[in-house]
């Protein structure tokens, strides 16, 4: 049983004042989720801990518990205070931001190729752009050229059946309830093939 005054035990001093202990970190979690977080290897950062990668593998999986050297050197080489291993991340309030977009909603911005209605166009600063066009090519050469951007994306189809053209694949035939998701940098471009006008889903996200 952890006593009320054991030097291990993080404590978090709430605004009133009151103390109140909280979960043990896990530290081999911990150091996992940092070294990740910076798109490192084990062996980059054992590197830069001037650990051995074995040494560093064995504290990541719990099967050793390091000395204060070994935390020093990790903190030192994760760019962190010794204890920040043993503090929670930080978690980022909630922004409560939401908007509704109706369906005879959205701003309208019609093109030769696509009708394309942007939706939840009352936020600014977005992460990510949905709208839904409506398909009104029928040809590559209705294009001029790919369509490029930055950025992924994600395509769902509502209505009738479009293809979907790429520079690195094969044409892809699409029905209502098919779905893709690719890098917009690559070139691409979507016809439709029904007699109507197919209806997409389109979600790019914002670099």
């Amino acid at each position: 049983m952890t006593r009320p005054d054991d030097p291990t035990l993080l404590k978090i001093a709430r605004t009133t004042g009151v103390t109140e202990a909280a979960q043990p970190i896990d530290l081999a979690l911990r150091v996992r989720d940092l070294r990740k977080a910076r798109g490192w290897t084990l062996e980059q950062a054992a590197t830069a801990a001037g650990l051995a990668r074995s040494t560093l593998s064995k504290i990541e999986n719990g099967q050793m518990s390091p000395t204060y050297d070994a935390l020093k050197k990790l903190a030192q080489g994760l760019e962190i205070s010794v204890p920040q291993l043993f503090t929670p991340p930080a978690q980022q309030p909630a922004s409560g931001r939401m908007t509704l977009t109706r369906a005879d909603e959205g701003v309208v911005q019609p093109t030769p190729t696509y009708d394309h209605r942007l939706l939840a166009g009352q936020l600014s600063q977005k992460k990510m752009l949905p709208y839904q066009a409506q398909v009104r090519a029928r040809d590559m050469a209705d294009f001029d050229g790919w369509v490029r951007h930055g950025g992924e994306e994600f395509l769902y189809v509502l209505t009738g059946e479009i293809r979907l053209l790429t520079e690195f694949y094969a044409p892809i035939d699409m029905r209502r309830g098919d779905s893709a998701y690719y890098d917009a940098s690559m070139g691409h471009n979507v016809i439709s093939l029904s007699r109507e006008d197919a209806q997409i889903l389109w979600v790019t996200s914002l670099e």
